[in-house]
Parts: C-alpha cells; structure tokens; sequence
C-alpha cells in the first residue's frame, strides 16, 4: 500500500528470520557502522605519533644524567612540555610550592636529627652537574666539602660549547692543570658566523669554538675532588633543610642526614628552595631550545654563534622569532650540532617544546643547505631556561646560598650556565671561603655574593628586543634589521666592543658608543624601537644603563683608593667591602679582558 511518498513493505518470515533487512534496521545499522568508523578513524588520528616522536623513538638512548640537556628521550621530552604548561597557566602564581627551607631558634643540638646526622661538612653542595666545580674549587682551599646528587654524577654526551679563555678560569680557580684542557677538549673549530635574514655577515675568531666533553671534564674534576678528600652522595635528593644557630641540618629522601655550616643549592633553575623562595611567580621570560646532534654534514669546518634565517613566524597562537646556533661535534668529522631557541614570555599560547621541534625539521635542512633524508639523527636536546628580573637571586636564609643557574647569574639572552659559571668562580670560591672562615654565614653577608649587577640587568633590554611581540605593530623583520644594525655598528668599533657582547659581557663604554653609532646611523629605527620594547620597560632600563655607567667609576677611580686600606678594617667589614668592589667590577664588566 502506497500512502504519499511513504512505503511499507510487509515481508514472510522464513524459519523465523527475516530474510532481508528493514528499512528502519539497514537505517540504524548504517548509523552505528559510521558513527564505528568515526570513532575508529579519530582513534587512528590520535593514534598516529608525530614527526617528532617518529624520529626520537627510532634513536637509542642511555640513561639520563642531571643537568640541563641530560636526557634526551621523547619521555622527557612530554614530562618537560608538561612543567612548561603549567607555567605558561593563565594563573600569575602558580600551587604552593613544597616548603623545603624551614628555620629554627636556637642550636642544633635541640634537634631530633642532630643525634641521626651521618656527617658533618664545612659545606654541602646540592647538584652535582655544575656543583662539582665550585665544591672543587672550595676543597681545594682545604674546606670539608660534601656533594649531594640525584642521579649518577656525570657530563651528558652532548657538548659543551665554550672559548678556550673561559676554560682557562677553571685552571686559574684550582680545578682543572692546563694540560687537562687538551683531554677534554673534543673539537676545535674557527671562524664563528653571526647573520640575520640574508642581510650580511659578520665573522669572527675563537668565539664558543671549542667542544668541550662533559663527560670527560666532569670525570676529571669528579676525581680531582674525591682526591682531596670530598665524598659524594649519588641517587640522593634533598627533603629538607633545617637552619639553626650553630649549623644546617640537611635530610635526604633516603633518610640520611648531614649537617653543614653552609649548604649550597646548585640544582639549577627549577631547584626547590628556589621555586620556595620566588614563590611559584611565574619567570619574566623564558628562553625556549630544541635541536640536534646529526652525521651527515659535509660542510662541517666553520660554526654559527647566532644566525637567523627568517623573520617572525606564527606557531599556532603564538608569534616567534627563531634564531639559530651550529657546531662541529667532536663525536666525527661529519657530525653537528644545531639549536634552535626563541624567547617568549611565558602565556597560555606560548608554544611547546615538541611544536617547536616539527617546527625544527621543516626549518634546520634549509638552514644548514642539507636534506634530512642525507642525515642520520644521534640526538635531540631540548630546554627551557626562565629567567627573572630580580636576578642574581639574593640569599634568602641564614647558610643558604644559590649558585649557577638557580642563582640566575647567566645572562637572559644565553641558555645555560656553564659560561657565566666559569667567569664568576674565582670571585665566588674565595668570597665563599672567606664567609665560612669568618663565620658570616647570615643572609645578609651571603646575598653580598649575589650582588645587584646593573650589567645583567641592562641585557633584559636585548631580551625584550629579541622576542616577538603580537601587535607591536613594526614589520616581522624588525627583530633581525635591529640585530643587524648593532652587529654592523659593533664590528665598526673593533674587537674590544664586539668579542665581550659575544661572549655576554656588557661594559659600559662599548655599549654607549654602539647605541650612538646606531642612532647616528639609522635614526628612523627608533619609532620602531620604542613600540618593541615599550616604553616603561625603557624607562626602566634606563636605570640600569645609569648604573652601568656608576659602576664603572666607581670601580675605575674609587676601587684602587678603598683597596688600600682595607687591610687596616675590622674582618667583617672588610669581607664586606671586598664584596662591593667585586660587585662595582664584574657588575660593570670590568673583569673582562680581552
């Protein structure tokens, strides 16, 4: 029966089964057979691995060792991505952190712990990777040094890229003889290129042209410090830190105990004390890196120091600028290492460390003048490095004292401190020696060796400038026309200007006459300038350019005249002078020679 443009269709059963289907179940199974195939085609597509993943699950990877850069597995990879969202939160302080530091009245033999302490140090190094250097540096000055680790104390495969003169600091500190720099040294290489977008070049000498082996220095200087005497506590972490009077008792998650007069945190820039004392505040900006060590390269002989290859790039929501660095490995004649890094403020949008990374194998070919079938990957490194104003960080409790990157002694536009290390470990072993000889081991007297420095904070300035800023309104190539105009004016002024910006040394002199030579040259870039950076944050750089410049006098004229008579001043007093002077001198980067 027809009824309208509707049919039914009455049909027999045969042997109790239709024989075929209804309208209405052909219908139904259609839907549930594409709502399967929806639901199987969406598993497939979250199913199916990145570039990323693809390629860092095909490499062979060994245990992962403390310090930035020291693991390398797709992993480690997800777990850092995850510590990067949460910072980037919309919430402007993050959960609580755990409260590791606490401080007690009176001494510790009040203590419960003080009957269960295993030893007793001058001092306790917590983090091996970089603590090793300054806990050789004080043992070898005849102090009674511990080092606390959380893995296996040793360098990770990937080198460490530095100039021979900043290694040189190791031997002048008491930690490496010369001769050892040859062994750890695995490559050498010259010129070094700095370029931005196809606008000219600029080439340079012994600039980060050495490759050095972590693995090989840190052994070296693993056993220089056992041989005096030290001890070393390895798969251990730190739970607490008790402060009293007298001393500083340390409890460690597998239940040991040690007591020190003071207890330095080189764990780096997410060490707990560090994430207590800042309070969870999110960092001023970050420094984000992604990269890798591949064999293939034919043109191997010559390295990039900063290059850029292209202006601002969307990245999702996000807007970057990259930038690029290039070496020769040690690991084979055809085998480079190149990173990727750009600077952001840390937002919800920022973008993560794996999109960066298939930003990465479109990006490197391209740059290097190679193709990626041609190259066989033996690593990916990846980082983030958070920076804040307020830095270095003064010492926020009696015999604790921050050092390295939890300090926050590097320079924001660098990413990781082995270099700034090198520079400041003279002045910090001997100020640290004489703390303890002198027993001024109180907050105040400790945060002297942290001192403001006007230098590192002018490099802000070059931070901002360098990270891309949505809705500035200036062409996305304005980050690499500035970049080339300061370069240009700073190879004009000769080697005494350029090598020490190279190598994160701001001076005084060098950086006014670049800026004037600048602003003579290419007056009209300042509108452009001024909507980069804003002008608040000039302003307040400004402050920092003055000091810059205080510094300097004092250190040129007022130095020589209080150093001689600080022998006739009172112990305290004159540990704490000779801290100022080494502030108004490496503050102004005076103690950069060329």
């Amino acid at each position: 029966m027809l009824s309208g443009t509707t049919m039914m269709v009455s049909l027999r059963p045969f042997n109790g089964v239709f024989p075929y289907p209804s309208k209405h179940s052909l219908v139904h199974r259609n839907r549930q057979t594409a709502l399967r195939g929806t639901i199987y085609m969406s598993a497939q597509t979250q199913a199916v691995p990145s570039r990323t993943q693809r390629i860092m699950e095909s490499i062979s990877v060994s245990g992962e060792v403390g310090g930035a850069g020291g693991a390398y597995s797709y992993n480690a990879l997800k777990r850092l991505d995850g510590i990067w969202s949460s910072i980037c939160s919309t919430q402007t302080v993050q959960q609580a952190p755990q409260q590791v530091v606490s401080s007690f009245p009176g001494v510790s033999s009040h203590s419960v712990l003080a009957e269960k302490q295993l030893d007793k140090c001058d001092v306790v190094v917590c983090g091996g990777t970089l603590g090793i250097f300054i806990a050789t540096a004080l043992i070898a000055k005849g102090l009674k040094v511990c080092i606390v680790e959380r893995n296996i104390l040793k360098g990770r495969e990937q080198e460490w890229n530095i100039s021979r003169k900043e290694l040189m600091e190791l031997v002048e500190a008491g930690i490496l003889d010369e001769d050892d720099i040859e062994e750890v040294t695995a490559v050498s290489f010259n010129p070094n290129r700095c370029g931005f977008e196809n606008k000219g070049e600029i080439w340079v000498e012994d600039i980060l042209n050495l490759g050095v082996s972590p693995v090989k220095l840190i052994e070296i200087v693993k056993k220089r410090f056992v041989s005096f005497g030290g001890v070393i506590f390895e798969g251990c972490s730190v739970s607490s830190i008790s402060i009293y009077d007298d001393t500083a008792i340390l409890q460690l998650a597998e239940e040991n105990i040690l007591s020190s007069r003071l207890i330095i945190d080189a764990m780096g820039n997410f060490s707990p004390v560090v994430k207590q004392i800042r309070g969870g505040r999110k960092p001023d900006g970050v420094c984000l890196v992604v990269g890798s060590c591949a064999r293939g390269f034919k043109e191997n002989s010559t390295s990039d120091v900063i290059y850029s290859s292209s202006s601002v790039k969307k990245v999702g929501n996000a807007e970057v600028q990259y930038f690029w660095e290039a070496f020769p490995a040690g690991s084979g004649p055809l085998d480079r290492t190149t990173y990727m890094f750009t600077y952001v403020n840390p937002q919800p949008t920022s973008p993560k460390l794996e999109e960066l990374l298939e930003d990465y194998w479109d990006l490197m070919p391209k740059y290097q003048g190679v193709s990626m079938d041609s190259l066989e990957i033996l690593r990916v490194i990846y980082g983030i490095f958070p920076t804040y104003r307020d830095s270095p960080l003064p010492a926020a409790f009696n015999r604790v004292l921050q050092f390295g990157d939890a300090s926050g002694i590097q320079s924001p536009v660098s990413f990781g401190g082995f270099g700034s290390l090198t520079r400041h470990l003279g002045r910090l072993s001997n100020g640290i020696y004489e703390a303890i000889d002198g027993d001024f081991l109180d907050s105040y007297s400790l945060s002297l060796l942290n001192p403001y420095m006007p230098n590192l904070s002018a490099s802000w300035l070059f931070q901002r400038a360098m990270s891309a800023k949505k809705q500035s309104n200036v062409p996305p190539d304005f980050i690499n026309e500035l970049l080339d105009i300061n370069f240009k004016s700073m190879e004009r002024l000769g080697d005494p200007v350029l090598r020490p910006f190279l190598q994160d040394v701001i001076q005084f002199g060098p950086l006014a006459k670049t800026l004037g030579l600048v602003m003579l040259t290419k007056p009209q870039i300042l509108p452009s300038i001024f909507k980069q950076v804003d002008i608040p944050v000039l302003i307040n750089w400004s402050r920092h350019f003055f000091m810059l410049g205080y510094y300097t006098f004092l250190s040129t004229y007022m130095d020589p005249v209080i150093r001689s008579w600080l022998n006739g001043l009172p112990s305290k007093v004159k540990y704490e002078w000779k801290r100022h002077l080494e502030a108004w001198k490496y503050g102004s980067g005076l103690d950069y020679r060329l």
